[in-house]
């Protein structure tokens, strides 16, 4: 009996990567084993990184309310606490898009828990 491999498959799977693998640098878009590895590493980093990317904005923005905050001589912490207090619900990114985009907005909001 023949021996059956199902190079279909097997093309299809090959194709796959190399096509993931596009635009990177010499054997890692070429070579298939070179490529499966920078493909799965490659992946790996995004994973990690679409988590991180919370993490780095969360910062951004508390950094950007702070300065803000700031500027009406008062920190972060003490500005949240007072929102929490007079039960304002607005999260950072809004809050920092309002102390970039509108100050004016932001200077009622910090008057208001002080």
């Amino acid at each position: 009996m023949p021996r059956s491999v199902n190079a279909v498959a097997s093309r299809k799977r090959r194709k796959k990567i190399l096509k993931a693998a596009r635009g990177y640098f010499g054997a890692r878009s070429k070579v298939y084993t070179v490529a499966k590895n920078a493909v799965d590493k490659a992946m790996q980093y995004s994973y990690r990184d679409r988590r991180n990317k919370k993490r780095t904005f969360r910062r951004l923005w508390i950094t950007r309310i702070n300065a803000a905050t700031r500027m009406h001589d008062m920190n972060y912490s003490s500005f949240m606490h007072g929102l929490k207090k007079a039960e304002i619900d607005l999260n950072r990114k809004v809050l920092a898009d309002m102390a970039m985009n509108h100050p004016e907005v932001f200077t009622a909001i910090v008057n208001k828990v002080k």
